[in-house]
């Protein structure tokens, strides 16, 4: 007995209505265990890593890398049961969209309930667990019977099988570079295309081609219907769209335009990270007052201090940077001016004053702008301070820093002295009542007593958000914050 299990897009629990598919880890005829990690997807928020809640062979991929896909929307069907242990001379096809072989949840046998946290059964908040490592308890799904209907088949002999991962775990491994790209064009039946391309039921002529061939149209600007295919069944292949765009089949305004952009001009979808960015910083630069202060500032004795904890024996093996010192001084300011560390509320119209400090650091990444926090940071002593940041900013560049590790901030850091930079205007982050930007340290002629002699200089601005913080206390905080840099012992005064 063997059925097919299609898996669903599911909602990875950030309120998200859709993800992009970054990186396929399976292809067509490889076997996968449960929990083995199939796709990598990116969410507005992070990148999250799906496992598959079925064992046995993937018989169908239903989007391609690149392409947004909403959630509950289908994207691979996985044969289980005994013909999944060998493979069928067919070429693999998909079930029609809503037959019975369709599948979401794996459900029990009618007289057979499911526990808590096992996948099919009830998870907290009255959803069902449809991720492996949801909930209280984990294991492999029980099938469901055979439906009627339901004629799955096989393809090429399995491919080794991956290691299991606990859904949503970081990623330990790099992902293997498999795609779409490698599924044969050839020989797609009409029911498979349809149910990958999510065709509506109209009059329209069906226009049958892989999720690749339709990303290829999609980025050259070539209109489907309009290709003549000469693959097997009316299918349309990559060469088909590839000869349309350049052999002249075009009309002559499209060719011209496509010429064009591909010329001088790139389009960047927005979307993912960006989008949320983008979004983000409308709200807040429009409901928020900002108000800017700068102070330059010596920071000498801040530069000495960095070489000394470099060379000390508990920190050899911690990055050390100006940040760090930046990073408490913060932290003791903060003590001085609680209200840069707070919220405005406003459906409370209250003001909700911080007694944490979950600092975020901003991070450019290939993803985008990323603001990770350190939760506590405030209770953190210089090493565990410096751990913190350099786990932080390695997690971001990889791209694997986490919803969680992005919510919940209370004060953030922007250092855009990294850049060459030597300050700027700071947008606060939404939540949150200031930022402090951090510019390039400098040598530069500076007047030391009657003398002019060459220090390390550096400009800090802080943004905050009127409504909380007035000049007075915006004023202090920022004066208190340089006073640490030019002597780090200040640090102690608060």
């Amino acid at each position: 007995m063997s059925d097919v299990k299609m898996f669903k897009l599911p909602d990875v629990g950030e309120g998200l209505t859709e993800a992009e598919i970054v990186t396929w880890n399976v292809k067509v005829g490889d076997t996968v265990k449960v929990n083995d990690v199939i796709v990598e997807i990116e969410t507005a928020k992070s990148l999250v890593e799906l496992p598959c809640p079925y064992a046995g062979v993937v018989t169908e991929l239903y989007a391609a890398e690149g392409e947004t896909v909403n959630v509950g929307t289908p994207i691979i069907a996985v044969e289980t049961g005994d013909a999944a242990a060998a493979p069928a001379p067919a070429v693999p096809a998909a079930p029609e969209v809503g037959s019975a072989a369709e599948d979401l949840v794996p459900s029990p046998k009618d007289d057979e309930p499911v526990e808590p946290g096992l996948i099919g059964g009830p998870a907290p908040g009255g959803r069902t667990s449809v991720l492996v490592g949801y909930g209280p308890r984990t294991t492999e799904a029980k099938r469901r019977p055979r439906k009627v209907g339901a004629t799955p088949t096989g393809s090429s002999p399995a491919a080794a099988q991956r290691g299991v991962q606990h859904a949503f775990a970081p990623q330990t491994t790099e992902a293997p570079d498999v795609s779409l790209e490698d599924a044969p064009e050839a020989d797609v039946p009409a029911e498979s295309v349809s149910a990958r391309a999510g065709a509506p039921s109209t009059g329209a002529p069906k226009v049958l081609a892989k999720p690749p061939v339709r990303k290829l149209a999609k980025d050259l600007g070539v209109d489907l219907a309009e290709v003549t295919p000469t693959g097997p069944n009316g299918t349309i292949t990559r060469d088909d769209v590839e000869g349309y765009s350049g052999a002249g089949e075009a009309p002559a305004g499209v060719a011209s335009r496509l010429q064009l952009t591909g010329e001088r001009e790139t389009r960047v979808p927005i979307k993912g990270v960006r989008k949320m960015t983008a979004q983000a910083m409308v709200s807040s630069a429009f409901t928020a007052p900002h108000v800017t202060e700068w102070v330059t500032v010596d920071a000498s004795q801040t530069m000495k201090m960095v070489r000394r904890l470099r060379e000390h024996r508990d920190f050899r093996d911690v990055k050390v940077s100006p940040l760090l010192i930046v990073a408490r001084a913060v932290c003791a300011a903060i003590r001085r001016t609680p209200e840069v560390n707070a919220t405005w509320d406003e459906a409370t119209q209250e003001i909700v004053l911080k007694h944490y400090v979950n600092l975020g650091i901003a991070a450019a990444t290939p993803r985008g702008l990323m603001v990770p926090n350190i939760k506590d940071a405030d209770q953190l002593n210089g090493l565990e301070l410096a751990r913190a940041i350099g786990a932080l900013a390695a997690t971001a560049r990889e791209g694997k820093t986490q919803p969680a590790e992005m919510s919940g901030g209370s004060f953030t850091i922007t250092n855009v002295g990294v850049f060459g930079v030597d300050a700027g205007t700071p947008i606060i982050n939404p939540g949150e009542s200031a930022i402090l930007c951090m510019g390039a340290i400098r040598r530069q002629p500076w007047v030391v007593g009657n003398a002019i002699k060459p220090r390390w200089i550096t400009t800090l601005a802080l943004s905050f958000d009127h409504r909380i913080v007035d000049g007075e206390q915006g004023s202090r905080f920022l004066a208190d914050v340089a006073s640490v840099l030019e002597q780090p012992g200040n640090a102690l005064l608060f």
